[in-house]
């Protein structure tokens, strides 16, 4: 009697041999007429007889699922069965189907960022581009920078609530956005291209072919993914999460100058500029070559009137950097801002020629001494913004050897 039984199970066994096959067969022959529904359902059922299946079975299962997945553009799916099969074939050690799969699990990859990327800068479609981006990453999670694709491109498209998801899960998986670059010149073309790996830079300068290797290293985007996420937080009127956002992020390097300068930008946006100069006066601390920094302690203590304290900043970032054409843009506005006084104290003394005299006089000092900062301005970047402001002075301390001439140009720049 066991004899028979073990009989029954043997014959069974190879009645479900020949059906695994006969699908699986079924399957391939479909795929290679692109009815690709019809393949899918052949794979499909012999799904319940993945436990018992013969490994060479099983590795074909996964390997005709993935093409039959793929041409029914269900690439995620497609990608988590290819990658089934690189796990089991390694598993068994044997990799019958591994070879012929991953070229097409690249394909599909290339395929969908190709999409993502005409989405973004050809359509700017950043909706789709979002959705491109994040099936890219699901296809090949190590490439976390497609992830970061997609949370930019969700808030560009305003889809905050994604945007968020996304950059909360870079900081999840640990993203830095740190990439090193394997760079040399082409020999033929004068160019430097990057060339993938140190070691295929290196072969290619040994072959002649490429000469001047070198490396860079591209910055990190930690403190960039939490000020997005602060600005996010922002657009959904949630202004204590995104200062909580910002200095929790601080706590863990309270030097990092880049997430003190973020959060300082918050504080503008939120206008709390009391709380934005007390940062940019730390980041002065932490950065005293900065030029950048002391222009914006000017622009704080102008806006609070603070003119001296002002000037002194703006000094200090022309002194840093002789060639700052703002800083010395608004040194001049600065020192023009004490003109309001001067003027209200001349409507007052209207019928008192002799005070008059003197007030105005005293304007005309105040023009002098702000025309050489608004001259270095004009100097370093001409606009129309810098020769009204030089004719203005120009016209008042009847400087007409410099007015006339400027004055062509003032025209010709508005199109008279």
């Amino acid at each position: 009697m066991k004899k028979q039984i073990i009989a029954l199970s043997l014959g069974l066994m190879s009645v479900i041999t020949f059906a695994q096959k006969k699908e699986l067969r079924t399957a391939e022959k479909a795929i290679k007429k692109n009815d690709y529904a019809t393949a899918l359902n052949a794979v499909k059922s012999v799904e319940g007889m993945l436990t018992d299946m013969k490994s060479k079975y099983k590795s074909k299962y996964y390997f005709l699922k993935g093409q039959a997945l793929a041409g029914k553009k269900n690439y995620e799916d497609a990608a988590k069965a290819f990658n089934n099969l690189f796990s089991y074939e390694k598993e068994i050690g044997k990799s019958r189907y591994t070879k012929d799969a991953q070229p097409m699990l690249n394909d599909l990859i290339q395929k969908v960022s190709n999409a993502a990327i005409k989405a973004y800068n050809d359509d700017k479609d950043y909706k789709e581009a979002t959705k491109q981006f994040y099936l890219t990453y699901k296809l090949s999670p190590k490439d976390t920078s497609f992830l970061y694709n997609a949370a930019v491109s969700a808030s560009l498209a305003k889809d905050y609530d994604t945007s968020l998801e996304y950059y909360k899960e870079l900081k999840n998986v640990g993203y830095t956005g740190i990439a090193t670059q394997y760079l040399a010149t082409n020999k033929t073309s004068g160019e430097v291209e990057n060339l993938g790996s140190k070691s295929n830079r290196d072969t290619m300068v040994k072959l002649g072919q490429y000469t001047n290797p070198t490396t860079k290293v591209s910055k990190s985007k930690k403190a960039e993914i939490v000020k997005n996420i602060g600005y996010i937080y922002v657009n959904q009127g949630k202004t204590e999460e995104a200062i909580a956002a910002l200095q929790e992020a601080r706590k863990s390097n309270p030097k990092d100058i880049n997430l003190l300068l973020n959060e300082a930008q918050m504080y503008i946006k939120l206008k709390k500029m009391d709380k934005f100069g007390a940062l940019m006066k730390e980041a002065v601390e932490l950065d005293p070559t900065n030029p950048t920094l002391f222009f914006n302690l000017g622009v704080v203590n102008a806006n609070e009137n603070k003119v001296e304290e002002a000037i002194k900043y703006y000094k200090k970032a022309i002194e840093l950097d002789p060639n700052y054409g703002d800083a010395y843009m608004n040194m001049a506005a600065a020192i023009l801002s004490k003109e309001k006084a001067i003027v209200d104290e001349m409507n007052e003394n209207l019928s008192n020629f002799k005070k008059y005299d003197e007030l105005q006089e005293k304007q005309k000092e105040l023009y002098r001494k702000a025309l050489p900062f608004l001259e270095k301005a004009d100097e370093i970047k001409r606009t129309e913004d810098t020769v009204r402001s030089l004719l203005n002075i120009y016209d008042t301390l009847e400087m007409t050897n410099k007015s006339e001439p400027l004055r062509k140009v003032y025209k010709e720049m508005r199109g008279q």
